[in-house]
């Protein structure tokens, strides 16, 4: 039986009196790639950051690998031990679309950074592992350049070892894309698919309708605060079976 990775119940998230998620159900299994689409403003990015305790839940319950690490008003059921949730929550990655990196640091100390100073691993264990993310992503060559010097596909890849570094169960991206140049987007979604051949569980909030339809295994459509489908990508993409999502599909594709 397929072990459940991420798993939400009935979220509800509101930003003061903007009500952002009503009723979100979610499971993720190991080794599956969830893509979440949707319009601007539809809380694609809000499921993303609730998983992981960026945005805290007004209701429901959020377990990672077993770990109930965010519960609020059902009866019975809370949140695990602060020690629990922090080992579950270190070896689930986040990737932003601003990538975030220290601007004072080298490629290779961005990172060395979390495993130095989350996992107490030394500075030559952390070194060599450094470069081996690196390695991972093309960027080797890089290792000593700050993030000024560098493109801004080549700051996400930086961004993607530095999530690596953490050796993670799970993997968030948050719109990897959009920051970047047209010509920049397919170096990192390169890295992306490939992440994707080895079976790393992958939920991706993307507007890449092409990417999306490749590399995932179900495509969740989220809109006015609730999840409208979740189908593998061959049935969203051809046979839509929500206005919504034929009015989405074709905007975005034509």
């Amino acid at each position: 039986m397929a072990e459940t990775m991420i798993n939400l119940k009935n979220i509800h998230k509101n930003f003061g009196a903007l009500r952002v998620l009503s009723g979100v159900d979610l499971s993720v299994e190991r080794g599956q790639v969830v893509s979440i689409i949707g319009p601007s403003g539809s809380g694609k990015s809000t499921v993303l950051r609730c998983v992981n305790g960026l945005e805290t839940i007004d209701r429901g319950v959020v377990e990672i690998e077993g770990v109930v690490v965010a519960a609020v008003g059902v009866d019975g059921v809370k949140p695990d031990s602060k020690e629990k949730i922090r080992s579950v929550l270190s070896k689930t990655g986040m990737v932003f679309q601003s990538f975030n990196l220290f601007p004072h640091m080298t490629s290779l100390q961005n990172v060395m950074e979390a495993p130095l100073i989350v996992k107490k691993l030394g500075k030559a264990a952390a070194r060599e592992l450094g470069f081996e993310k690196l390695r991972r992503v093309g960027l080797e060559d890089k290792a000593d350049a700050y993030p000024s010097r560098l493109s801004g596909g080549q700051k996400q890849r930086v961004a993607i070892a530095r999530a690596l570094a953490m050796e993670p169960d799970v993997m968030l991206f948050d719109e990897p894309t959009s920051a970047l140049d047209p010509e920049l987007v397919g170096e990192v979604l390169d890295v992306i698919k490939s992440l994707a051949r080895e079976h790393m569980t992958m939920v991706i909030v993307s507007h890449e309708m092409g990417f999306t339809r490749e590399v995932s295994d179900r495509v969740i459509f989220v809109d006015n605060e609730i999840i409208v489908a979740d189908s593998p990508p061959e049935v969203f993409f051809n046979n839509p079976d929500h206005p919504r999502i034929e009015a989405f599909l074709d905007k975005m594709l034509n």
